[in-house]
């Protein structure tokens, strides 16, 4: 239930982001920064990166629940989990330290 309730989240973000990226294709890094400096973009954003980091661990927990047997499967699962947490933070922090020193 939540791999499909991320899913849908992920959607409409996915798309936004994509829409968004196309329509700022042209801007200089100044422009672009400064578009994401603005609060809908980066509040969009981090909840990109969430939605998309949370849905990642979902899966890879599944693939490694099938796949991986033995005394490795906790270890593999803990991996996962650190690792898309870890890769959330550093996303969503990049974005804030843009957000704010723009």
């Amino acid at each position: 239930m939540a791999e499909r309730l991320s899913a849908i989240a992920l959607v409409p973000l996915t798309l936004w982001f994509v829409a968004s990226l196309i329509a700022h294709a042209g801007a200089s890094h100044a422009g672009f920064v400064a578009w994401l400096a603005s609060p809908a973009p980066t509040i969009a954003v981090v909840l990109l990166l969430i939605a998309l980091f949370y849905h990642a661990a979902l899966g890879l927990e599944v693939i490694v629940e099938d796949y991986v047997h033995g005394g490795w499967k906790l270890a593999a699962l803990v991996f996962v989990r650190l690792g898309c947490f870890a890769a959330a933070v550093a996303g969503i922090l990049a974005v804030l330290r843009i957000a704010f020193t723009a």
